[in-house]
C-alpha cells in the first residue's frame, strides 16, 4: 500500500508542491503550523531515516536547508524549526522519510515536550561509547 507521500508524488492527490529534484520532494504540509510549513520527503519511500541510502539523506538536508533560507526570506519569521522524526514513539506519523521545515513566531502556540533526564557523566560516557562502537562497526 503506497504513502501517502508516494501517492502526492505520483500526482494521484493534489499537492501544493515547492520543489522537486531526482531525490527529494518538497511540498506544502496541509496542517500547516504556522504559514509557509514545508515537508521535504524522500522520492524513495523509505520508512525511516535508519533506513534510507546517505544520498538520499544528504539530499534531504541540502534542501531543507534552500528551503529554510526561502521561508526566512519569504515569511520573516523569528525562527525555524527543521524537525524529522522515526517512528510512531519518535513522533513520526507517516511512514515514509522526512522532515518538517517550520516557520516559528514568538509565542506562536506550538510547543515541543522535553522532560530533561540529566545522567552523570559517567552514564553519558558509557552511552557514547556504545553508540561510537556501534557506529563504527555499522551494526
Amino acid at each position: 500500500m503506497p504513502t501517502i507521500f508516494e501517492r502526492l508524488l505520483s500526482g494521484e492527490l493534489p499537492c501544493a508542491k515547492v520543489y522537486e529534484d531526482a531525490w527529494v520532494f518538497a511540498f506544502m504540509d496541509a496542517g500547516q503550523l504556522n504559514p509557509g510549513h514545508v515537508l521535504v520527503a524522500t522520492k524513495k519511500p523509505y520508512p525511516t531515516l535508519m533506513e534510507a541510502d546517505e544520498a538520499s539523506v544528504e539530499a534531504m538536508m541540502r534542501v531543507a536547508r534552500r528551503i529554510a533560507r526561502a521561508i526566512d526570506q519569504v515569511f520573516h519569521p523569528d525562527g525555524i524549526t527543521v524537525l524529522q522524526t522515526n517512528k510512531e514513539a519518535g513522533w513520526q506519523t507517516v511512514p515514509h522519510l522526512h522532515l518538517h521545515v517550520v516557520p516559528r513566531y514568538t509565542d506562536d502556540g506550538v510547543g515541543l515536550i522535553w522532560p530533561r533526564k540529566d545522567p552523570s557523566f559517567q552514564v553519558l560516557s558509557s552511552y557514547a561509547i556504545q553508540i561510537q562502537h556501534c557506529a563504527e562497526m555499522q551494526c
